[in-house]
């Protein structure tokens, strides 16, 4: 990193939703930020009852305390972690403006008024130190018309950052330089945001908008004319243009609810009257119906209605012709024919848009028409395509870029598709298949090429410093042994890695024999460790309850419980393993993914990390060793000498398992002991399985020595377990909770009790697994345990009966 970049201190002007968020999120990551906005001219109806002033400190500091309270609040939160808050400190801009000589990093986030804007950095340029940056957070105006109101030896330590909404859990960045910006500094910038702040950094033309919101409004107002023209509904629209095609669940006009519609037209429109010289320019003319609803006040969630609206017994979506909001129709994912069941998302979009397809009629409209105004914006808002296609995964969920899905349906084809329908071909692909080639990425002996639109070739895509794709990896290399549910690979290095993939991640019986392979490997002595894993967004959402249901039902009570036990004993084996493993954890790490992690030597887990033990929210317990480690582990925190009284301790534990609490973060499962003193936590998820890797490798080198079984477990035994008791029979008399949940909690405190033993007995490890295993058993046998198992499997909601 540049000796001219330290960024120890931060300033965020600016308290509205965007800039508490950024503040919120340098919180997150450890910076001390001063947030400030402008002191009000009038008094609250409170703050005149509390005797107050304009000028009392409180009052002053008003917007400011008001923007950090709204990130407390926010859903999701903005914070990983409540105490993060504590690193933001509230001001007004003029009281408190000396205090920006003293912060290292300026993040302006006003109203888009590049008139304000130009007046608020006229002022900086007086305050801030000589090596101080400056930054932007524009969503849209360009650098090079704000960059003038600085002074000529400010500008080259000033850009923009445009970070998306919300800034804690949208991966995406865009950096955008000004004429006179240090290209080193930007450089030096990109790579401390990645690693500090967790962004993926990616540098954009300065154009209107960008890459992002240009790319991204266009698609909404092509799914906005289908409406329009009443190709299809509100309901429809959405149904093909969310998960099905790999994109947010929340697709195209749900997620125009929670931006707002006065948002999307004023970014729309913004691109209409700036775009002149874009043939596609009409397309951004935000048409009458947005302008009715935008003038109707209906702009989303934050007024109650927009595309959609909540009555008393349902969602209703709007009627574009009448205005009205009407009952959504059955949609039945069944009518897409198979196409819709196909598990890989580039296949599935190709089926789906195929001539003859039940969706293509609406579908390929859509795609096509982004795929090619994407195509025709380049090389104006990048001279890159990777950065094209990484600002819409980034930024806007695609599982695919345009460039990836071109490649997906096929370059060739889809030309002639478009020639066929008397359509234009943008340059750019004509370019690329007067190349000889067909697909604007390949793999080359050196690693992944794309096609470059200046030269026309094709380059080497740059390795990302600190990213290990492992997914790219298993393409490229293929598997060293692979089941459905999860497949061994070589991560180089010597390291081991194992990938759960499936529906979800869900650890099966395929998920057990390949950590019996990989264990196996381990003790050959080929390996310096094992990287454990899952395939996209998470680890696992659990084990398989279909499976475990299927036993029951079918009364395979043996096979059941052998089931149960290889999960424990393979558990046990990673915990004791001959080299060193690793769980690499992002995303949902549940039940049957958190027990793997407990067992792991270390953890290295991304920031977004939601990791918890959930059996009781299907009627049963934690029964792959999770109980056991949790109390392993508070055992090991107590001194050898303690004499105090253990039960607020134990008590922790058992409603940390019986409330099923899962952590809002990372952060927050080290609060909870789901990760320990020693696990690790990268602010950036595409860092994962490299730290991981590293970790590994670091085990290996300081000379890793497996931990043995305990045998000397101290426990409360009875003692502890009445007590339990005694809270359990409370709630269940004060209707807090239901007889089977008192059941399944005295099971509980069984195992984390040690079970029916006296107070301080020492028990073993195995005598922990054999207490879970048998409360898991019984519980499977309860009517009301299978009832909350189907429930789940039915409807993915715990059932409370």
């Amino acid at each position: 990193m540049s000796a001219s970049l330290q960024i120890r201190s931060a300033a965020v002007l600016g308290a509205g939703v965007m800039g508490a968020a950024i503040a919120a999120h340098l919180a997150n990551a450890g910076v001390p930020v001063l947030l400030l906005d402008l002191p009000p001219r009038e008094l609250l109806p409170d703050e005149q009852r509390a005797g107050l002033s304009l000028e009392h400190r409180d009052v002053r500091n008003r917007l400011a305390r008001q923007g950090l309270r709204r990130a407390l609040t926010s859903n999701p939160p903005a914070f990983f972690v409540p105490e993060r808050a504590a690193l933001v400190a509230a001001g007004n801009t003029e009281d408190d403006w000396g205090r920006l000589a003293e912060v290292d990093w300026v993040v302006e986030a006003v109203v888009e008024d590049p008139a304000v804007k130009a007046a608020l950095f006229k002022k900086l340029d007086a305050t801030l130190a000589p090596t101080a940056l400056l930054t932007s957070n524009t969503s849209g105006l360009r650098c090079a018309d704000l960059s003038p109101s600085l002074a000529p030896g400010r500008r080259a330590r000033f850009f923009i950052t445009h970070f998306f909404n919300p800034p804690r859990y949208l991966h995406l960045l865009e950096l955008v330089a000004c004429p006179q910006t240090d290209p080193a500094l930007l450089s030096a910038f990109a790579a401390w945001a990645e690693l500090r702040l967790g962004k993926g950094c990616v540098l954009a033309k300065d154009t209107p908008n960008f890459i992002a919101n240009r790319i991204g409004t266009f698609a909404f107002m092509e799914a906005l004319a289908a409406l329009v023209e009443r190709r299809a509904s509100v309901a429809e629209i959405d149904a093909l243009t969310g998960e099905l095609i790999g994109r947010p669940k929340s697709a195209t006009f749900r997620t125009a609810d929670l931006v707002g519609l006065d948002t999307l037209q004023h970014v729309a429109a913004h691109l209409h009257a700036a775009l002149r010289d874009d043939p596609a320019r009409n397309r951004f003319e935000p048409p009458e119906l947005l302008r009715r609803l935008v003038e109707g006040r209906r702009l989303g969630a934050k007024t109650g209605a927009g595309f959609y609206k909540k009555s008393k017994d349902a969602i209703l979506m709007l009627d574009p012709g009448t205005l009205d909001y009407v009952p959504q129709p059955a949609l039945d994912p069944r009518a897409l024919g198979p196409a819709a069941a196909q598990p890989d998302v580039g296949k599935r979009i190709a089926a789906l848009v195929a001539p003859g397809s039940a969706a293509s009629a609406v579908l390929w409209p859509h795609l096509s028409s982004v795929l090619v105004y994407a195509a025709s914006c380049v090389p104006e808002i990048s001279d890159e395509l990777p950065a094209v296609d990484r600002a819409m995964r980034w930024g806007f969920g695609w599982s695919h870029g345009p460039f990836e899905l071109w490649d997906a349906l096929g370059v060739p084809p889809t030309v002639e598709r478009l020639k066929s329908e008397g359509r234009a071909v943008p340059p750019l692909v004509s370019a690329l298949l007067a190349s000889g080639a067909q697909s604007f990425y390949r793999r080359d002996r050196g690693g992944r090429a794309v096609f470059s639109p200046v030269p026309r070739a094709f380059v080497p895509v740059p390795p990302r410093p600190r990213v290990l794709d492992a997914e790219a990896l298993l393409a490229a290399s293929g598997a060293l042994e692979s089941h459905a549910e999860a497949s061994l690979l070589d991560l180089g290095e010597g390291v081991l890695g194992l990938m759960l993939h499936g529906r979800m991640n869900i650890i099966g019986e395929g998920v057990g024999t390949m950590l019996e392979r990989a264990l196996e490997r381990l003790a050959g002595g080929d390996w310096k460790g094992l990287v454990i894993g899952g395939r996209g967004e998470n680890l696992t959402a659990g084990a398989n309850l279909k499976l475990i249901l299927g036993l029951v039902t079918g009364g395979q009570w043996d096979a059941l419980g052998a089931l149960i036990a290889r999960f424990q004993q393979v558990n046990q084996a990673l915990r004791g393993s001959v080299r060193p493993v690793v769980v690499a954890c992002r995303g949902l790490a549940l039940g049957g993914g958190c027990e793997l992690s407990l067992h792991a030597a270390r953890v290295v887990a991304a920031a977004e990390t939601y990791m918890g033990l959930v059996e009781v929210g299907a009627g049963v317990i934690p029964a792959g060793g999770g109980c056991k480690e949790l109390v392993r582990r508070l055992d090991e925190s107590l001194p050898a000498e303690f004499e105090g009284d253990p039960l607020p301790f134990v008590q922790r534990l058992f409603l940390t398992i019986g409330k099923a609490q899962v952590s809002g973060s990372a952060e927050q499962a080290r609060a909870l002991g789901y990760l320990g003193p020693r696990d690790a936590i990268v602010m950036n998820a595409d860092h994962l399985w490299h730290a991981a890797r590293q970790a590994v490798l670091d085990l290996d080198r300081d000379g890793w020595v497996p931990p043995w079984p305990r045998r000397d477990l101290r426990v409360m035994g009875e003692a502890g377990l009445a007590a339990l008791e005694v809270g359990l029979w409370n709630l269940e008399e004060g209707r807090a909770i239901s007889a089977h949940d008192r059941l399944v909690g005295r099971k509980l405190a069984t195992v984390l009790c040690g079970g029916a033993v006296g107070y301080g007995v020492r028990v073993s490890e195995q005598h922990l697994l054999d207490l879970e295993r048998e409360a898991f058993l019984a519980l499977c046998g309860e009517r009301k345990t299978q009832e909350r198992m189907q429930a789940l499997l039915t409807t993915g909601k715990p059932l409370r009966n």
